[in-house]
């Protein structure tokens, strides 16, 4: 490497220090205040709405399926997110300084990356089920046994643990990484090697088998619909009624088209919120660590998004969830109303009786 290279990387790694040198706060009180009330409302969507699915599945008999076996592990993964990640992520985002200490800086970043790579998964995973169950039928009962499916769970929380855990925990993914990073602040820097390698594993891969199996699923749905047509326009015109065939094609239109819409929204909203995040963290150990801070920061709460979007897309677009839901808001707000209602009458009561004892006395 010739004098003219060295002299810009050390210009790189002096104004990189200078970035990471102190911990002050620049943000005024306000844009602090709004921040903090904003973060938490998506920290405390993320931890409902998905407390509300474990809570539906786990109660409502009808809901335990294969498939909602990954839903309701994945909504573990996204609830823990919002119970032990996002909080402290909201601190070092608003304040930015880290008050934790080292220890708890990499347990943190080593709980980040398991629970946000076991959410992938869990989405990749679901994909798969949902293949199996549009495309063969007939074999699905056999590929999604409550052991595969067990299996398929217990490596959707393994593996985000060994890329997790294991190497931030004894500083590998900061080896050959001549970056010091003070006391009071939490930077998450990995080298080139564990950048590309847990980015693979934890986002693109799975993001390959989510593009796969909801093409296919596509393609298949599109496939059935248009048999459905094919016989329901066959019987229509043997009946003779044309308006009725015309009708039945609309309606199975508008299955394809929801079908559509939905792996649509899915895909569209996966890749939306977690494609910035992975791509920066693949570039930037190339680019000698120059992104800026507040850009990690934007694309890193996208990513928490998505853990708080998931009930909805996997949950609440559900009619049996949806009724699971309502019976559970039901169920919790009745007696809350009850309660209310019976303090409330005691009041009343007691205003009233008690200037006749009064008298009495």
């Amino acid at each position: 490497m010739d004098n003219l290279s060295l002299g810009w990387l050390e210009e790189a790694n002096d104004s990189l220090q200078m970035e990471l040198g102190s911990c002050t706060t620049l943000r005024n009180p306000a844009s602090r205040i709004f921040l903090y009330a904003f973060l938490s409302v998506g920290i405390l969507c993320t931890v409902v709405g998905n407390f509300l699915v474990v809570l539906a599945i786990a109660y409502f008999k009808q809901l335990q399926s294969p498939t909602n076996s990954f839903v309701m592990s994945l909504a573990v993964a996204d609830c823990l997110v919002g119970l032990v990640v996002m909080p402290y992520s909201m601190i070092r985002t608003v304040e930015g300084c880290w008050y934790f200490g080292s220890l708890f800086c990499r347990l943190h970043s080593s709980l980040d990356v398991m629970l946000c790579t076991a959410s992938i998964f869990h989405l990749s995973c679901i994909a798969y089920d949902r293949y199996y169950a549009v495309c063969n039928p007939l074999l699905y009962s056999l590929k999604m046994s409550n052991s595969r499916v067990a299996l398929l769970i217990a490596v959707c929380w393994a593996v985000p643990m060994f890329i997790s855990f294991g190497p931030i925990m004894l500083d590998l993914h900061i080896a050959g990484v001549d970056v010091p990073i003070p006391q009071d602040l939490c930077v998450f820097l990995v080298n080139r090697v564990y950048a590309v390698m847990a980015s693979l594993v934890a986002f693109y891969l799975p993001m390959a088998i989510m593009l796969v199996a909801y093409w296919k699923i596509f393609k298949a749905a599109k496939r059935q619909a248009m048999q459905i047509s094919a016989m329901e326009s066959q019987m229509a015109s043997g009946v003779g009624k044309d308006s009725s065939k015309k009708k039945k094609h609309r309606n199975t239109m508008k299955r394809e088209g929801k079908a559509a819409k939905t792996l649509g929204i899915i895909m569209g909203v996966f890749l939306l919120f977690w494609m910035p995040f992975f791509t920066v963290n693949i570039v930037d150990p190339f680019i000698d660590y120059s992104t800026e801070v507040v850009v990690w920061d934007v694309f890193l709460w996208l990513g928490y998004i998505n853990s708080s979007l998931n009930p909805f897309l996997y949950g609440f677009f559900n009619r049996s969830f949806r009724r699971a839901f309502l019976m559970i808001m039901v169920t919790l707000c009745i007696p809350l109303f009850i309660s209310k209602m019976y303090k409330h009458l005691c009041k009343r009561t007691a205003v009233l009786l008690l200037p006749e004892y009064h008298l009495s006395k």
